[in-house]
């Protein structure tokens, strides 16, 4: 194999199917291939994860294994169960520093227990864009300074295990409305609104060490009116690689991208061509994204990088300066998991950092406890590819440990939409299914579906005592009703508005 081939496969981060490393795997590790993603599908159990990250260190002693463990709705750990931890923006609506470090310590000691030595998180996105259907609670919260002090703090917590954090999505995904799993997003700002605002948790970020840094499929016109970050080199080799003194940010550790396969780059340039653009734009690091990868697809990007070098798309220094950066975390990762301290914050941290982040608003009577086995409501919009379709949330499972006998049912817009339906219909159906049960609404981001609105005015018209619990960004609460938000969907996140609604 050429220096150049080994370049190539040094930069490719590809997943693959299953709990255990296929044979192709562990061959291409041996033969230069420097790291892996990981997602809920390779991950079964603490103990099954720790066998499997072995042998992909066996093949390759430096190897690089990351995965997204953010807390919170994004979980990779505990996608089977929810996760232990709150997200984001739990962690912002209590405001303590301390608290999210020790939180972040607590996820990557568990990481580093099984393994893994990279992370994609946090999300350093400051959520501008009330309308956001990708960020969200995945953000600590509106404001830039609270999300740059939050970010930092993660960071340190999260290396502090021996885990490389990797702050995203460069330069700042929360002035969206689009999804950039499914379309290119446009975020119309001026450089300095950008400087002011979304870059300022990445310059915090960087000042508390952070090891890497992912990209966001972006378009920002006034900084590349051509190219989403990912593809820019005005984003990349520029605003966050130039030193201070040029306009930058000065960051010079590892920059991931986002998954490449997402529609916002691979149905304009497709996956290989992203793979050359990202690289030739200042990448170090592809993730080649969440479906599995099987050895044919991986050589396909190896050769298409290499063609690329070999046509003069893609300079051979370019590609081998990435290809060193990567290896040089590898080396940091390896280093780290000997000598990192590995804190041991209490065990129930999760749990302590839910209940301080629950707000817990009376309605027009004062509330009063849950004494009976409840009927939960989930109003359920549909998820993000990020989050991921498999990941349980919501309170009836929380609610049954506390009060046995609770039931529940979801509703979605379809319930709206369907022949004989509307929202009357559809809040009457609710409460037959709930006869004399008392009802807990359960919403998530009511705020940005009107189905899901006009389903909760219905219900509380013809029950107004009936609760609330919002589980994503709190955005207004209807009026009269109590009102729980949680500021995410975590397993813990549940618990706590669980204990709040029984008065436990």
């Amino acid at each position: 194999m050429t220096s150049v081939e080994r370049d190539a496969l040094a930069v490719l981060q590809p997943p693959f199917a299953g709990p255990t490393a296929p044979s192709w795997l562990l061959r291409l590790l041996e033969e230069g291939l420097t790291g892996v993603g990981l997602f809920g599908s390779n991950i079964e159990s603490p103990e099954q994860l720790a066998a499997l990250t072995a042998a992909l260190r066996e093949a390759r002693p430096e190897v690089l294994i990351a995965t997204d463990e953010e807390g919170g709705d994004v979980t990779r750990l505990d996608a089977q169960t929810g996760s232990a931890y709150p997200g984001n923006h739990a962690l912002g609506a209590v405001d303590d520093p301390d608290l999210t470090r020790a939180v972040a310590a607590a996820i990557g000691s568990r990481l580093a227990a099984c393994g893994v030595n990279v992370d994609w998180a946090p999300c350093a996105d400051v959520n501008s864009d009330p309308r956001n259907p990708v960020i969200g609670v995945r953000s600590f919260g509106d404001d830039p300074a609270l999300v740059a002090r939050h970010t930092a703090a993660y960071v340190e917590g999260l290396q502090s295990a021996g885990v490389a954090a990797c702050v995203k999505h460069f330069p700042g995904h929360g002035d969206t409305h689009v999804d950039s799993h499914l379309a290119l997003p446009r975020v119309d700002v001026t450089l300095d609104q950008l400087r002011r605002r979304d870059l300022v948790p990445f310059e915090a970020a960087i000042a508390a060490g952070t090891r890497c840094v992912m990209s966001a499929h972006i378009l920002l016109p006034a900084l590349d009116p051509a190219h989403p970050a990912t593809l820019s080199p005005a984003a990349l080799a520029g605003l966050l690689r130039a030193p201070a003194e040029q306009g930058g940010l000065g960051f010079d550790g590892l920059i991931y991208t986002d998954a490449i396969e997402m529609k916002a780059i691979s149905d304009t340039h497709g996956l290989a061509g992203g793979c050359v653009l990202a690289i030739a734009a200042g990448a170090d690091a592809l993730c080649v994204g969440g479906e599995p990868c099987d050895e044919e697809q991986v050589l396909y990007l190896r050769d298409a990088l290499v063609a690329a070098v070999r046509e003069g798309r893609l300079s051979e220094e370019r590609l081998h300066d990435a290809a060193e950066r990567v290896r040089a975390l590898g080396a940091w990762a390896a280093a780290a998991r000997a000598t990192a301290s590995r804190p041991q914050p209490p065990t129930d941290i999760g749990l302590q950092a839910a209940r301080r982040a629950l707000r817990v608003i009376p309605g027009t009577a004062p509330f009063r406890p849950l004494t009976t086995p409840p009927y939960v409501a989930a109003l359920t919009p549909g998820v993000t590819m990020a989050v991921g379709r498999r990941t349980p949330w919501g309170l009836e499972p929380a609610l049954n440990q506390l009060l046995p006998g609770t039931r529940g049912g979801c509703y979605g817009p379809h319930d709206v939409d369907a022949p004989g339906g509307g929202a009357g219909a559809t809040a009457a159906r609710i409460l037959a299914d709930a006869g004399e049960r008392p009802v807990v609404a359960v919403v998530r981001d009511a705020h940005r579906h009107p189905w899901m609105q006009r389903i909760l005015a219905a219900l509380l018209q013809a029950r107004p005592a009936t609760a609330v619990v919002e589980m994503g960004v709190p955005h207004g609460k209807p009026a009269g009703a109590p009102y729980l938000a949680t500021h995410g969907a975590a397993r813990v996140c549940g618990q706590a508005a669980a204990e709040a609604l029984t008065g436990r």
